[in-house]
């Protein structure tokens, strides 16, 4: 039971089979996807996230309801959203980004709605001695090299009253 302390629980009230009523708990997750500004963009705009083929067992774990931090290089928050999907394929060359192996599609998505994203992106450096994921305060980038990973609900929240106050 020790890993409920670090999730938050969301119930939904479905029919199930039966046309009975039943209630069914989501475990949510927090997630931090890293971005570039163009990228930011186009999740804004089409409200859409999505990885490379090498991670795709990351945005596979998305569930509805999922919360997804999105740090903009360099060094800024831009906002949360909520998953509005389960993940999905789209080879729809939507997102850019010169990678080590050229173009890259980022073919494994998820459909988003907007939770708090500022008028401008605020500075990050500033959340670093706050934030629990980050275990090296001195070199913290190294915490963001992947294109998303799970974040504490603590660091979540830290981050969306930051947002929130701004």
């Amino acid at each position: 039971m020790a890993f409920m302390k670090r999730k938050f629980f969301k119930a939904k009230l479905l029919l199930n089979n039966r046309e009975n009523l039943v209630w069914v708990l989501n475990m949510v997750n927090y997630w931090l996807c890293v971005t570039n500004r163009e990228n930011w963009e186009v999740v804004q705009k089409r409200r859409i996230w999505g990885v490379p083929e090498r991670s795709s067992r990351q945005i596979e774990r998305v569930k509805v309801g999922d919360y997804l931090v999105f740090y903009m290089m360099p060094k800024k928050i831009a906002g949360i959203m909520e998953a509005t999907s389960e993940a999905f394929r789209s080879d729809n060359k939507i997102f850019n980004w010169k990678g080590p192996s050229g173009d890259e599609t980022f073919q494994h998505r998820i459909k988003l709605k907007p939770v708090t994203v500022p008028k401008q992106p605020l500075d990050f450096e500033g959340l670093i001695p706050k934030l629990n994921f980050i275990s090296n305060k001195d070199f913290w980038t190294g915490h963001l090299r992947r294109a998303m990973r799970t974040i504490p609900k603590e660091d979540y929240e830290t981050i969306h009253a930051f947002l929130e106050g701004n």
